[in-house]
C-alpha cells in the first residue's frame, strides 16, 4: 500500500513505501491461512483418516494433530505448503527488521538473536516440508530444533524490546503461554505414546495447535514496534536511534524488561566473562566426575573378594581438607591453587592405567587433591561474596552437568576411569577440556585471601556439609536414581527414567534459582520442613507421589547449597570441610551397609534401614540451618533477607549455562524417547529365546564398564527375553548407574528394573522384546542372609499370555533362607495357570535338595535339561511351552557367570497348548540333532568351536535340541 511521506524532499525516486507493520501483519495472516486452510480442508475431506493414530481412531480420537493435518493428505498438504512458502518472505523480513530495530553499537546480543531467528525460520521450513509421513525422524529432529531456537528468540526479543509497554506486556504473556503449554503437551504425548491412553492424542493435539497460535502470535506483536519503520527502510520515529516517544518513562520500561528476563540480559555480554563461567562449570563437572567414579573403582575389589578387601579404605580420600587445619600448609595450598587443581585431574588420567589396583590409587589421589583444592578455593574466596557465590554455583551446576552427561550416555559418565573408547568413553577429549578449564578457573588469584568468621558453629556447619554432600551425591548425581526408588513395575503408573528424567533437572534448576535469589527462604524452617516432607514421601511412597517428594527434596538440596557452603567457607575449613567429608563418608558407608549387611561387620544392625539414612541426612542438614538462622537472629536480620551481593553480573552467565544444559538434556531426552515398536527375532516361527545372566554389576574382570560387550552377546544370541541378576547399581559405591537403560534402548526391548534401590537387594531385572502387561516385585523370606528379589511378569507373546519369573536366591551360607525362598517361589510359580518360564539363580545342585522344591508338582515347572549336571547357580525352568533348544555360552571376561539360554515355541492352537502342558516325561527329554529341527529354531553358528571374542558354546561344546 502506497503512502505519502512526511519527508517529501528526501523521497524523490521512491516508487512504493509502506509502514513496517505490514511485514508483521502479512506474516501473521499468511501463516495463519496456511494452518487454518489445512485444518478446514483436511477435516472436510479426510477427517477420520487424519484423526487416526498408531493406537486409536475415531471416535476415541476426534481432533487431528498438526503433523497429520499438514502432512498426510492431498490437497491440504499442497495448499499448506503454498501458503507456508509465501510466509517465508515476510518471515525473513521480520527477522531483518527486528535486527535493524534493536542493533546498537558495541552490542552483540541483537546479532545472536537475529541468527537464532534465521535458523528458526529455516528449521520451520524443514519440519513443514519434511512431514512425519515423509521421514518421521527428520521431521521430529527439525521440529525439536525449531522449539530449541525458539527459546533464545523469545527471551531475546523480550530483552531487546524497544520502550513499548504494551508490546513488552504482550510478549511476556504470550511467551509464558507458549512455554507453559509445553508441559501438558509432553504429558499427554507420553500418555499416548507410552501408556496408550485412548483420547490422549486428541488432548495433545489441542496443545499442539495452541503452540502454533502462540508462536504466530508472538511474532505478530512486532507490529506494535514496526510502526517506527517505513519501507524503503527509513526510521521515521527514531526508535532505532534510542529516541523514546512513549508516554511511559524509559527507566520504568527497562525495569519491566529486567523483571521479565530475571535480569539475565541487564548487563552487556562479554565473551571473556562467559568463558570464565563456562570453564568454572566444566571444572565443577570434572570434580563430580572424579568423585562419583571413586565408588565404582572401589566396588570392584569387594566384588572379586566377596567381602571386605581392604581397598575400601580409599573412601576416606575425601577428608583431605583436614590438612587445612595446619596453617603453613593451608597457606601453601591457597597460594598454589593452580597446581592443586591441575593435580586433581589425575583422576581423569586413570583410564590409561591398566592395572585395577593402580587405577584405584590414581583415582584416589585425584579425589584427595580435588576435595583439598575446592575447599581451599571456597575458603580463599570467602571474603568476596560475589566471587564465592560464583564458585559455588559452578560446583553445583557442575553436578547438574554431570547428571546431564550421564543421561546422554545412559547413566555412564563418558570421562570415568571405567570408560574408554571401546565402551563409549570420551576420556581424552574430557581431559583436554579439563586442563583448559582448570587453567582458566585458577587464572585469578584470590584478593585478600580467606578469613575465619567467629559467628556460628563450625561443628554445625560441618554436619550440614556432610548431609548436603551426601544428599547431592546419592540422589542427584543421576536423574534415574529417584525414579527407580519409586518404580514398582507394570502397568506403568509413575515416572520412567528415559521419559521423565528432565523433571529432576528442572527441580534442580529451580532449586538453584531459589538459593541464589531467595537465600533467606531457602534457609528457613519452612523450606527445611518442605525438604523433610519430600524426603519422607520419597522414602515411603512409590509412583508419582514418591517422585513428587523426590523433586521437592531435589529442589531443596540445590537451594541450600549456596548458603550452606558459603557459611562453611567462612569458618575453619579443616573442620567444616574436613569433618564434613568425614560425615559424608560415614553416610556413604551407611548407605552401602543397609544392603551389604551380610558381608560387613555390624551390618545386621542397620539392615534395610534406608529410612535411618534419610533421617540422619536431614538431621545433619538441619544442624546447619539452625546455625544459619541463629546467626541471622543475632545479627538482627529478617528471615526473608533478600539482599543481593554487590556484584551479580556472573549470574546471567550461570543462568545461560543452566538454560543450555536444560536444552541439551531435552535434546538427549528426545533421542532416547522409547519407540515401543520392538520385534522378536523369529516371529514367523512363534519362537522366543529366553536367557539368564548374572552380570556382576556391569564391571568386567579388568574394571571396565561391560554394557557394550553384554549388548553384543545378547544381540548375537538373538535373545528375546532375558533376566539379569546383580543388576542394581543405584548406589554411591556403584556409581548410581542403570545398565538396563542402555541394553533396553540399544536392543529394542521393554524393561522392568525390578525391586528398586530402596528395597535393599542386589537387583533383578527383566528385558523383553514382547510387551510387559503386568509385573509384580517380590522380596522372598530372608530371616538371616541377604534379601532375595524376584519379578513375576506377564508378557504378551504372539497373542498368548506367558508368565516370566526372574529370581536371585540367597547365598550358600544361609540354608534356611534358601529353603524358605524355594517354598515361596514354588507356590508363586504354581499359582500361575499360564505358560511360564523361570530365569533364576538357585544355589543348588541338580536333582538334589531345594531343586526338588523348585521342580515339583507344587510349582508345575520342568527343568530345561535335567541331565545338565554342571550347574550350581543358574537354572531355566518352564511349563506349558514347547522347549526346542538349550545352550550355555562362555562369558569371556565380562563377568564371573555364563549366559544360559533356552528356546521355546508358543503353542498356536488349543491342541498344541494341551500337548505342551501334558508331554510325557520320556518324550520331553528326547534330544535330537540340529538338522532335525527347523532352521529358525537353531542357535547362531558363530559361537561354535572357538567362537568369537572368547564367547563359545561350552560344557556340551554345542547347543542341545529337542523335538517332540
Amino acid at each position: 500500500m502506497a503512502s505519502s511521506s512526511r519527508y517529501k524532499d528526501k523521497d524523490a525516486g521512491v516508487v512504493l513505501s509502506f509502514n513496517g507493520q505490514w511485514v508483521s501483519w502479512s506474516h501473521t495472516v499468511v501463516a495463519s491461512l496456511a494452518f487454518l486452510s489445512a485444518l478446514v480442508i483436511g477435516s472436510a475431506l479426510h477427517y477420520k483418516k487424519i484423526v487416526q493414530n498408531e493406537w486409536y481412531g475415531y471416535p476415541e480420537e476426534w481432533f487431528p494433530s498438526v503433523s497429520a493435518t499438514i502432512g498426510d493428505r492431498y490437497p491440504e498438504r499442497s495448499i499448506f505448503m503454498l501458503f507456508i512458502a509465501i510466509t517465508s518472505g515476510p518471515r525473513f523480513a521480520l527477522v531483518g527488521l527486528w535486527y535493524l530495530l534493536t542493533a546498537k553499537p558495541n552490542r552483540s546480543l541483537p546479532k545472536w538473536i537475529a541468527m537464532c531467528g534465521v535458523i528458526r525460520t529455516l528449521t520451520c521450513g524443514g519440519w513443514t516440508y519434511i512431514t512425519s509421513t515423509d521421514d518421521h525422524d527428520w521431521h521430529d529432529i527439525l521440529m525439536i530444533s525449531y522449539i530449541v531456537f525458539t527459546i533464545p528468540w523469545t527471551t531475546g526479543c523480550i530483552a531487546l524490546s524497544p520502550p513499548n509497554a504494551k508490546a513488552i506486556k504482550y510478549r511476556k504473556y504470550v511467551a509464558g503461554a507458549f512455554f507453559g503449554t509445553l508441559v501438558p503437551l509432553v504429558y499427554f504425548f507420553i500418555q499416548h505414546k507410552v501408556h496408550r491412553v485412548a483420547g490422549a492424542y486428541t488432548i495433545y493435539a489441542f496443545f499442539e495447535w495452541s503452540l502454533i497460535i502462540f508462536d504466530v502470535g508472538f511474532d505478530a506483536i512486532t507490529a506494535l514496534d514496526f510502526d517506527t519503520f517505513e519501507v524503503v527502510v527509513k526510521d521515521v520515529k527514531g526508535a532505532s536511534k534510542g529516541i523514546n516517544k512513549s508516554s511511559v518513562p524509559t527507566a520504568v520500561l527497562e525495569k519491566e524488561k529486567e523483571k521479565a528476563t530475571g535480569g539475565v540480559y541487564s548487563a552487556n555480554f562479554r565473551w571473556g566473562e562467559f568463558l570464565d563461567i563456562a570453564a568454572d562449570v566444566y571444572h565443577g563437572f570434572v570434580f563430580w566426575s572424579i568423585l562419583t567414579s571413586l565408588g565404582v573403582v572401589i566396588w570392584y575389589f569387594p566384588l572379586w573378594h566377596m567381602g571386605i578387601s581392604g581397598y575400601e579404605a580409599l573412601v576416606m580420600t575425601t577428608i583431605s581438607p583436614l590438612l587445612l587445619g595446619i596453617k603453613p600448609l593451608r597457606s601453601l595450598v591457597v597460594r598454589n591453587q593452580r597446581i592443586m587443581h591441575l593435580l586433581s585431574l589425575s583422576g581423569l588420567l586413570a583410564y590409561l592405567v591398566a592395572d585395577p589396583v593402580y587405577r584405584l590409587f590414581t583415582v584416589g589421589f585425584g579425589v584427595w587433591m580435588g576435595c583439598l583444592s575446592w575447599a581451599a578455593t571456597w575458603y580463599a574466596d570467602s571474603a568476596q561474596t560475589s566471587r564465592l557465590e560464583a564458585r559455588i554455583l559452578a560446583w553445583t551446576i557442575g553436578l547438574l552437568m554431570s547428571s546431564v552427561a550421564k543421561f546422554a550416555w545412559r547413566t555412564n559418565n563418558p570421562i570415568w576411569p571405567i570408560m574408554h573408547a571401546a565402551n563409549g568413553g570420551w576420556n581424552a577429549t574430557g581431559l583436554f577440556l579439563a586442563v583448559l578449564a582448570a587453567l582458566r578457573f585458577t587464572r585469578r588469584a584470590p584478593q585478600g585471601g580467606g578469613g575465619e568468621k567467629k559467628e556460628g558453629s563450625s561443628l554445625l556447619a560441618a554436619l550440614s556439609i556432610g548431609g548436603l554432600f551426601f544428599g547431592l551425591h546419592s540422589l542427584l548425581s543421576d536423574t534415574s536414581t529417584m525414579i527407580l526408588w519409586v518404580w514398582d513395575g507394570y502397568p506403568i503408573r509413575g515416572p520412567v527414567s528415559n521419559v521423565n528424567g528432565w523433571y529432576t533437572i528442572a527441580a534442580m534448576t529451580a532449586g538453584l534459582f531459589i538459593g541464589v535469589y531467595r537465600p533467606g527462604f531457602a534457609t528457613s524452617w519452612t523450606a527445611y520442613g518442605a525438604g523433610c516432607i519430600g524426603a519422607t514421601f520419597l522414602t515411603l511412597y512409590s509412583q508419582w507421589r514418591g517422585y513428587y517428594g523426590g523433586l521437592t527434596l531435589a529442589a531443596y538440596l540445590m537451594a541450600i547449597s549456596i548458603p550452606v557452603i558459603s557459611n562453611a567457607a567462612k569458618k575453619s575449613p579443616a573442620v567444616t570441610f574436613g569433618l564434613g567429608f568425614l560425615i559424608y563418608n560415614f553416610l556413604v558407608l551407611f548407605h552401602v551397609w543397609v544392603v551389604a549387611y551380610a558381608f560387613v561387620p555390624g551390618g545386621p544392625l542397620v539392615r534395610e534401614h534406608t529410612d535411618w539414612i534419610m533421617i540422619t541426612m536431614m538431621l545433619c542438614i538441619g544442624a546447619g540451618i539452625f546455625d544459619l538462622i541463629s546467626q541471622r537472629a543475632k545479627a538482627g536480620r529478617k528471615k526473608n533477607d533478600r539482599r543481593r551481593a554487590p556484584n551479580v553480573n556472573h549470574r546471567k552467565y550461570h543462568v545461560g549455562v543452566l538454560g543450555v544444559l536444560n536444552i541439551l538434556f531435552l535434546c538427549a531426552n528426545f533421542l532416547r524417547f522409547p519407540t515401543n515398536d520392538y520385534k522378536p527375532y523369529h516371529e514367523k516361527d512363534r519362537l522366543f529365546t529366553a536367557g539368564i545372566w548374572t552380570i556382576h554389576f556391569s564391571l568386567d574382570n579388568d574394571m571396565w564398564s561391560s554394557e557394550y560387550r553384554m549388548r553384543d552377546l545378547i544381540k548375537e544370541m538373538e535373545v528375546d527375553v532375558i533376566g539379569l541378576l546383580e543388576s542394581d547399581l543405584q548406589r554411591v559405591i556403584m556409581g548410581n548407574r542403570d545398565t538396563t537403560q542402555f541394553l533396553a534402548e540399544d536392543l529394542g526391548m521393554y524393561v522392568d528394573y525390578g525391586p528398586g534401590p530402596n528395597k535393599h537387594t542386589w537387583g533383578a531385572a527383566l528385558l523383553s522384546k514382547f510387551p510387559i502387561l503386568n509385573s509384580t516385585h517380590h522380596l522372598l523370606p530372608s530371616p538371616v542372609g541377604e534379601l532375595a528379589p524376584a519379578i513375576h511378569a506377564t508378557l504378551d507373546v504372539y497373542g498368548t499370555l506367558v508368565d516370566v519369573f526372574v529370581f536371585h536366591s540367597g547365598q550358600e551360607e544361609d540354608p534356611e533362607d534358601r529353603r524358605l525362598q524355594s517354598e515361596y517361589l514354588a507356590k508363586l510359580m504354581g499359582s500361575s495357570p499360564r505358560p511360564s518360564v523361570l530365569l533364576s539363580y538357585l544355589v543348588t545342585k541338580p536333582l538334589e535338595g531345594n531343586y526338588n522344591t523348585y521342580v515339583s508338582q507344587t510349582s508345575g515347572m520342568h527343568d530345561v535339561d535335567k541331565s545338565d549336571w554342571d550347574r550350581w547357580c543358574e537354572y531355566i525352568l518352564y511349563k506349558g511351552l514347547r522347549r526346542t533348544g538349550y545352550a550355555r555360552v562362555s562369558r569371556s571376561t565380562i563377568t564371573d557367570t555364563e549366559l544360559q539360554v533356552a528356546k521355546f515355541v508358543v503353542p498356536a492352537t488349543v491342541e498344541d497348548s494341551n500337548f505342551a502342558w501334558n508331554v510325557p516325561e520320556d518324550l520331553r527329554d528326547r534330544r535330537v540333532q540340529e538338522h532335525e529341527v527347523p532352521e529358525g529354531w537353531r542357535f547362531p553358528a558363530m559361537f561354535r568351536g572357538q567362537g568369537v571374542r572368547d564367547h563359545r558354546y561350552h560344557v556340551f561344546d554345542e547347543p542341545r535340541y529337542y523335538n517332540y
